[in-house]
């Protein structure tokens, strides 16, 4: 179409669409003059600038090249809130990369909101079959089935409310999603729930509070594509981890503008002390494999953004992800894009820190994961990203995938050797006592001294059972997920007690109740950071589903039936959760830097145990002693995992000291402070925990 706008070079550096002044400066709304339009595509022969007026129509506009690679244009007279989007020319042929076909309309990598929804069609790919089964280019184009990209102000009113800033030894983790959290919850304003207006409702606000949580996590929460597979079967990407544009918030988790009710959640959770963690995926996207939809970064520069390489002239996608594509971290562009994003929702939405997914992929070099890697290094030299929370899911599917403590210093990582090891003790597995010494110490043995709060503590997260079904399925029960039950793993060390998944046996649902406890108050006993799946403190359950990704529905939604029953199971759940996060937040050396300093470990009988002879120690009791130097106090922590009441012996016990009761989970009222008169021992019942206070 012939154009109607008044357009100059514009900046090559500035990429993504910004509103700039005259003098190509980046300004806010009430000074910039038009737009700049920046997109990297250096193998293209042109770029067009595509923009859509509201009624759909579009007009393309010719960019021009640089020698970085980067195409650019300055349009005169545009303003936030215009629609727009890339079409790229070039070379196409079937088995090389990258690629070009420009009846695709490509999405800016830099979009700062996603209007629209994807259609899928075939359209979509750059590709099509022809009646004897040949590839060859598809001239069909896309633009009718693409969302748009849309220029943004990035400007908000935060109405001087800070960070939190809480320190790891202070933090308390809170996973959840946040459509799923709000879905049901009968005291959050109908319109509002699922969204992210609906997670800074004072009533969900006060929750977090009454229950100690310095910090939510956020299920990936930027724009995303479920599955054409997915899609086919009726499902949807329900977790979100299938990004399509990195810098822009899921749409459909906002009642209107994803972008400022985003930025409104986040400053409403702040004024309450709460700080907002962000799980990203940097590891893939929704293109999928060679053979995947050309929607973005494929059509622009797909050999920079993603690894492929020939194999017998056949071009492949490496697939470290499990998800068809992986990221390209040996180039510069993706090292930026990921860079520029970080320092977006870090200095634009004020987020406190990062969940990485995958995270050993964007430490690749050359294949290799690399502890001084470029991305490693970007991160630590920036001043605003080297102070923010940076945690690592340290695995990936690669090779030498497993990277558990193998991260920078100031890295924390998702330890599944404290999950692990938590589960199999408590339902009973002998063999884990040397496990429960240095899980609850910090996990020393495993990140070593000099990284005392490196172990994110968790015992359930989104990605396998809740708690709930933890202790009431033996197997998983994914039928729903349409793939026959071979999805989700298979080692979970769960148990059902003796009956598969729900049950009237009051005697079964006791002591499924207890093990619970059990697990949540290791959680909160031991050092490092605990995170906690949300739900998990009051029985939700997923029916023994443990890979419930694809399910939008009631099934991963939280159910608060509990609130209005007193007595039920999750209440009870609840409320000692609260008052167990309340117990640790009183005292000082369950805190602190963690690490090994000041705690002991002791056999039933009060002998002494070394390193050694921790490991070498029989059956399913063991007694831990945490003291600080600044108090003339210490705990004793008593776990007994066995089907008989034991009697422990409290080491050096003397008449200068005075034993209390602080906790007991066989007890209806486990928080019940006792003094104990029988000085020196105490009986724990079966599969029960115990914390005693000593003092002089």
């Amino acid at each position: 179409m012939t154009s109607e706008f008044i357009t100059s070079s514009g900046q090559p550096h500035l990429q993504g669409a910004t509103l700039v002044n005259s003098l190509l400066e980046s300004v806010s709304s009430d000074q910039a003059t038009g737009v700049n339009f920046a997109v990297y595509a250096p193998a293209a022969r042109q770029v067009w600038l595509c923009l859509f007026d509201s009624g759909g129509h579009e007009q393309t506009l010719p960019m021009e090249p640089s020698s970085q690679g980067v195409w650019h244009l300055y349009v005169e007279g545009l303003l936030a809130g215009q629609s727009y989007g890339f079409r790229a020319d070039g070379e196409w042929q079937e088995h090389a990369s990258p690629s070009f076909n420009k009846h695709k309309l490509l999405l800016d990598p830099y979009s700062r909101e996603v209007k629209g929804s994807l259609n899928w069609s075939s359209s979509l790919f750059d590709y099509k079959k022809d009646c004897d089964g040949q590839v060859v280019f598809n001239d069909e184009d896309s633009a009718v089935d693409m969302p748009r990209s849309v220029v943004r102000e990035t400007t908000f009113d935060w109405q001087s409310v800070r960070r939190p800033r809480t320190s790891r030894s202070d933090s308390f983790i809170y996973e959840l999603h946040v459509k799923g959290f709000t879905r049901q919850h009968p005291e959050v304003p109908e319109e509002l729930r699922g969204t992210y207006l609906g997670l800074c409702q004072p009533v969900v606000i006060d929750y977090f509070k009454k229950l100690g949580v310095t910090a939510v996590e956020l299920l990936p929460v930027t724009s995303m594509v479920s599955e054409e597979r997915l899609h086919n079967m009726g499902l949807s990407n329900y977790w979100g981890y299938n990004p399509l544009c990195m810098m822009a918030p899921e749409p459909s988790l906002a009642v209107k503008d994803p972008v400022t009710e985003f930025k409104t959640m986040v400053r409403e959770l702040h004024r309450a002390g709460i700080e907002v963690l962000m799980d990203v995926v940097y590891n893939h996207t929704c293109e999928t494999g060679i053979d995947g939809p050309s929607l973005s970064m494929r059509g622009l520069a797909e050999n920079d953004y993603y690894l492929v390489e020939q194999h017998d002239g056949h071009l492949e996608s490496v697939n470290y992800t499990g998800c068809g594509n992986t990221m390209n971290f040996d180039s510069p562009q993706t090292l930026k894009l990921t860079m520029d994003t970080l320092r977006v929702w870090a200095e634009e939405y004020q987020i406190d820190g990062f969940r990485f997914d995958l995270a050993p992929t964007m430490a690749r070099q050359h294949r290799t994961y690399k502890q001084d890697s470029n991305f490693f290094r970007s991160i630590h030299q920036d001043p605003l990203l080297g102070s923010l929370k940076m945690i690592a899911e340290p695995w990936d599917i690669g090779p030498e995938g497993y990277q558990l403590a193998q991260f920078p210093q100031q890295w924390q990582e998702w330890s599944d050797r404290y999950r692990d090891s938590i589960r199999s003790f408590w339902r009973g597995d002998n063999g884990r006592l040397a496990e429960m010494g240095w899980r609850i110490s910090g996990s020393e043995d495993v990140f070593g001294a000099d990284r005392p709060m490196a172990s994110i503590n968790y015992i359930c997260s989104h990605d396998g059972f809740t708690l709930n079904d933890l202790v009431s399925y033996n197997e998983r029960h994914n039928l729903a997920n349409g793939e026959e039950n071979r999805d989700g793993d298979q080692h979970n060390f769960s148990c059902n007690y003796g009956v598969e998944g729900e049950t009237d046996d009051r005697q079964m649902t006791g002591r499924r109740l207890r093990i619970r406890k059990n697990m949540l108050a290791m959680l909160m006993l031991s050092r490092g950071t605990p995170m906690l799946m949300a739900g998990d403190e009051f029985s939700n359950s997923q029916g023994g589903n443990n890979n419930a990704y694809c399910q939008d529905s009631s099934l991963s939604w939280l159910n608060w039936s509990w609130l209005s029953d007193e007595n039920s199971d999750g209440t009870r759940l609840q409320t000692f959760l609260s008052e167990l996060t309340e117990f640790r937040n009183t005292q000082s050396w369950l805190k602190g830097d963690g690490g090994r300093t000041g705690i002991d470990w002791f056999d039933p009988d009060g002998g002494a145990l070394t390193e050694r002879s921790l490991g070498e120690l029989a059956g399913g009791c063991l007694c831990i002693r945490l003291t600080t130097e600044a108090d003339r106090r210490s705990l004793y922590i008593l776990l007994n995992n066995t089907g008989n009441t034991r009697k422990f012996h409290v080491p050096a016990a003397d008449s200068h000291k005075f034993w209390s009761r602080q906790l007991d989970t066989s007890l209806d009222q486990p928080f019940t402070s006792q003094p104990l008169l029988t000085r020196g021992w105490y009986e724990v019942s079966e599969n029960s925990l115990v914390v005693i206070e000593e003092s002089s």
